[in-house]
C-alpha cells in the first residue's frame, strides 16, 4: 500500500485528492461506486480505482445504484440521468471495463453486491450532503472491504481548500486560488487495461427503467457525456462572449446551461475550466464565469461539508438568526401556501413568470433564483417555513436541484450565509433585500413575464 501511495502521489493533480475512510485486509477486486460524478471521462475517481487495481494486480470494475427515488428527484431528472447511463455502459464495453447496474437503494443492494465477489477496496465519490454520507456509513456496516474517497467533483479538493466553514468567498478565494496552479492544469489521465472479471457481467438493463418513468424525448435536456461536452465547447467558443455583462439579464441566452452535467457529473468541472481558461474570450468574460464555477460553487461544497445543518435556519450565521427572529411577528402583507407558490399564483408577475420557467424548463436564471427565493421569505410565516418552501420547489423542479449549490443559494438569500448585515427592514431583518424596482433596473421585466405568463407545462 504504501508503493502505492508513493506511486499516486507523483501523478500531477492526484495530490490529497483522495483520503482513507477505513482500512481493511482483502485480496479481491476492487470497484469504484459511482455516484456524484457519473462520467468515465477526466474522473479522478474512476482513475484513482484504476491505479489501484493495477498495482495490485487486480480486476476493476465500476457500479452505480439505480434508487427508485432520491430525494424530490422526478421523472425528468431520472430520464436525463438513465440516458447519460446508458452511453457510458456502452463506452465501458468498447473499454473493456465491468460496469454494473443495481436496482434499489445502495443501502441493501451494495453489501451483497460487494459480499458476492469478494471486493476488496471500494473507491467512492466524495459528496458534502447528508443523505450521500448517510449511505456510505450504512453500506461500511454491512460490509468488509477497505473504503476510499475521492473529490472527483471538485478542481481543489473540498478538505485540501480549507479545514473548517468559510465565512464568505472573500476568505475562500485567496486558499484556492492558492492551490488552482496545483490541482487545475491537470486533468486525470484515461485508465487503460483491465485485468479480467473473475465471472459473468449481467447486461445493464436500462431500458426497463426508462419504460417505467414512461420514457419520451425532452429537447431542453439531453443526458450523457457528449452532449454535456458540446454544450460546454459551444459555451467556451461562442457563449461566453459578453458573459460578464450579460449574465445577469433573464432576457439574454448569457449562461452556459451547464449545471444540470455539473449537478450530475457528466462533465468535469476541472475539464470545464481548463476549456474557458484556453478560450479566446475576453478575460473579464472567462473571469467571471470562473469566479461562480471554481470560487462560488466550491464554497457551496464547503458549507455543506463542514455544516450538518445546511438545509436548515439553524445552521444561519448567528446575526441572521437574531435578525430574524427579532422580525418573526412583522406583519406580512401577502401569505401564499406551497400549492399556491407552486402554481405560480401570487400578486408578482415576475415572480409568477419565474415559477412559470422553472417547473416548465427545469431551469430558473441564475439571478431570478434569488429574487425567487427571498419573495418566499416575505410570503410565509418565518424563515422555516420559507426555507423549507424554496428547497423544496428547487429541488422537485430544477434540473441541477438536490446540490450544494442549491441549499448555499437558498440559505444566502433567507439567512445571509456567506453574506454581511445590511440595513435592517421589516420581515428582513439585516438580510440583503431585493425588491421589483431593483428587477426593473436590471433588465426588462415585462419582456420577461410576457414570454412565461402562461400557466406553466404539467
Amino acid at each position: 500500500m504504501q508503493e502505492d501511495v508513493r506511486y499516486m502521489a507523483l501523478i500531477p493533480g492526484h495530490h490529497n485528492r483522495w483520503r482513507e475512510v477505513r482500512k481493511a485486509v482483502g485480496t479481491g477486486p476492487i470497484i469504484y461506486w459511482m455516484s456524484r460524478d457519473q462520467r468515465l471521462e477526466d474522473n479522478w475517481a474512476l482513475f484513482h480505482a484504476w491505479v489501484r487495481a493495477r498495482e495490485a494486480g487486480r480486476p476493476m470494475g465500476v457500479v452505480f445504484c439505480l434508487t427508485p427515488r432520491y430525494s424530490l428527484a422526478g421523472p425528468r431528472h431520472y430520464r436525463f440521468m438513465i440516458h447519460g447511463l446508458q452511453e457510458m455502459v456502452a463506452k465501458a464495453q468498447n473499454m473493456g471495463m465491468p460496469f454494473f447496474i443495481l436496482r434499489g437503494d445502495p443501502v441493501r443492494t451494495l453489501p451483497p453486491f460487494l459480499e458476492e465477489w469478494k471486493i476488496s477496496l471500494t473507491v467512492t465519490d466524495f459528496d458534502p450532503l447528508r443523505e450521500k454520507g448517510q449511505w456510505m456509513e450504512a453500506v461500511m456496516e454491512r460490509s468488509e472491504c477497505d473504503f476510499e474517497e475521492v473529490d472527483a467533483h471538485n478542481i481543489v479538493p473540498c478538505w485540501q481548500a480549507s479545514p473548517k466553514q468559510e465565512f464568505s468567498a472573500a476568505t475562500f478565494r485567496p486558499k484556492v486560488r492558492l492551490h488552482l496552479p496545483e490541482y487545475m492544469p491537470h486533468l486525470p489521465p484515461r485508465p487503460g487495461k483491465f485485468h479480467r472479471w473473475p465471472g459473468e457481467v449481467p447486461n445493464a438493463d436500462l431500458d426497463s427503467a426508462l419504460k417505467e418513468l414512461g420514457d419520451r424525448p425532452d429537447d431542453r435536456w439531453v443526458g450523457g457525456e457528449t452532449e454535456a461536452h458540446r454544450v460546454m465547447r459551444d459555451f467556451a467558443n461562442s457563449g461566453l462572449q459578453g458573459y460578464a455583462s450579460q449574465r445577469n439579464d433573464p432576457n439574454l441566452n448569457a449562461q452556459s446551461s451547464l449545471s444540470p452535467y455539473l449537478h450530475f457529473g457528466m462533465v468535469s468541472a476541472q475539464r470545464v475550466a481548463v476549456e474557458v481558461d484556453a478560450s479566446s474570450a475576453p478575460p473579464s468574460d472567462k473571469d467571471a464565469f470562473l469566479e461562480e464555477l471554481i470560487i462560488r460553487r466550491e464554497l457551496s461544497d464547503n458549507f455543506c461539508h463542514y455544516n450538518p445543518l445546511y438545509d436548515s435556519t439553524e445552521g444561519f450565521p448567528a446575526w441572521s438568526r437574531v435578525s430574524l427572529r427579532e422580525h418573526l411577528d412583522d406583519r406580512r402583507e401577502h401569505l401564499y401556501t406551497l400549492e399556491e407558490l407552486e402554481a405560480g399564483r401570487t400578486h408578482d408577475p415576475l415572480w409568477n413568470a419565474a415559477q412559470v420557467q422553472m417547473v416548465r424548463e427545469g431551469k430558473m436564471h441564475g439571478w431570478l433564483r434569488m429574487y425567487w427565493a427571498k419573495k418566499i421569505l416575505e410570503w410565509t410565516e418565518g424563515p422555516d417555513q420559507a426555507l423549507r418552501t424554496v428547497n423544496e420547489l428547487n429541488d422537485r423542479y430544477e434540473m441541477d436541484g438536490r446540490d450544494p449549490n442549491g441549499y448555499v443559494g437558498a440559505a444566502w438569500s433567507i439567512g445571509g450565509v456567506h453574506d454581511r448585515a445590511w440595513g435592517e427592514r421589516p420581515i428582513f431583518g439585516k438580510v440583503r433585500y431585493m425588491n421589483l424596482n431593483g428587477a426593473r433596473r436590471k433588465f426588462d421585466v415585462d419582456l420577461f413575464v410576457s414570454r412565461f405568463s402562461d400557466h406553466p407545462d404539467r
